[in-house]
């Protein structure tokens, strides 16, 4: 299920993996990428700033914030997420924090819980609540709507 899908169809190949974190490595600190991509198949904890594409596999762990292009997560990804086009999680990704997005994919079996903002709608929040008008979602249960009045006032008349 696509998710602020802007309207660009075109499907673009994957860029080469220029950086890879090996399965058994943990790195504890900041890594910049600039423009080349970047796969996560050990675990972060710390900072990933990168102009590219950042793919954590899954069993990657990153925990902390990221700053990237675009983001792809089969693995697991916590913290903090600024991504300027498009955040992807697939079927065994689980992404739990703040995350402001371009846009975002969810695939069926992806996990996004926490607080996530579309890019463009940052300025549309709430001064009260820290919600959005538009392009804001929050994890979690929705409450039950109560039908008003008027609504029920509709129903009777049906019948």
């Amino acid at each position: 299920m696509a998710v602020f899908r802007s309207s660009k169809s075109k499907s673009e190949a994957a860029p080469a993996i220029h950086s890879l974190l090996g399965k058994e490595v943990t790195l504890t600190g900041e890594i910049h990428t600039g423009a080349h991509s970047l796969r996560i198949e050990g675990v972060v904890d710390g900072i990933i700033h990168s102009t590219g594409e950042v793919s954590i596999a899954p069993n990657g762990l990153v925990k902390g914030t990221i700053f990237a292009k675009h983001l792809v997560v089969t693995g697991r990804a916590e913290g903090t997420m600024k991504i300027t086009d498009c955040l992807e999680i697939h079927g065994t990704g689980f992404v739990e924090g703040d995350v402001e997005v371009g846009s975002l994919v969810v695939d069926e079996g992806g996990t996004l819980q926490g607080v996530c903002i579309r890019k463009d709608q940052t300025r549309n929040l709430d001064a009260n609540t820290g919600s959005g008008v538009n392009g804001a979602a929050k994890g979690g249960v929705l409450p039950l709507s109560k039908p008003g009045d008027k609504d029920l006032k509709k129903l009777e008349s049906k019948y």
